[in-house]
């Protein structure tokens, strides 16, 4: 005998809802000059992928720009300081840092990446899409999703004409690229 006050039907119900897998999640990329769509990896970095969807959910990204754009390579964004003209636009972040976490994902076209400066363990809010295979990052940046939809989208950011930023890299967009929100949809919603 039993000493549940659950019925049979009631337990059996919670054994099915434990082995429902919970729903995929996309990111749909709102930007001025279109919208891209990003499926993650948590199984490789589930602690980048929930500090990205925790700050896409705040509504951190929204109004930033992709500050900097090498053609050919990736485009970078993210950065709070984007959202004006800050002088210091590339050295913003959101008050904290996560660890990296490095795998076997190799950097190639599409893939979604944490910049960071010299520190390896100094990520933040900001992010990069390559344009390109970029084979020398692969195992020195955390790499957590790749573009599912939006390659037009990609390529025309990356088209975006540049000029030298204060650092002396070409790569300082002419025209502001900005990302107007980022929402998470279940991935069987996106077509």
């Amino acid at each position: 005998m039993s000493c549940s006050n659950k019925s049979d039907n009631q337990n059996k119900g919670d054994q099915v809802n434990k082995n429902i897998a919970p729903v995929k999640e996309v990111a749909i990329i709102k930007t001025s000059m279109g919208e891209m769509v990003l499926e993650f990896w948590d199984d490789v970095a589930p602690k980048t992928v929930e500090n990205f969807k925790k700050l896409s959910k705040e509504n951190f990204y929204n109004g930033t720009c992709f500050h900097r754009i090498i053609k050919g390579f990736m485009i970078q964004g993210g950065d709070p300081l984007s959202k004006t003209d800050d002088p210091n636009v590339g050295t913003g972040g959101p008050g904290y840092r996560i660890d990296a976490e490095f795998s076997n994902r190799p950097h190639v076209k599409g893939v979604i990446s944490m910049a960071r400066s010299r520190d390896i363990n100094s990520a933040g809010c900001q992010f990069f899409i390559c344009l390109a295979p970029a084979q020398n990052l692969d195992n020195q940046y955390t790499c957590f999703g790749k573009l599912i939809k939006g390659e037009d989208v990609l390529e025309k950011i990356g088209d975006t004409p540049v000029t030298r930023s204060a650092s002396g890299e070409n790569s300082k967009p002419t025209v502001k690229v900005v990302v107007e929100e980022i929402k998470f949809v279940p991935a069987n919603a996106v077509q």
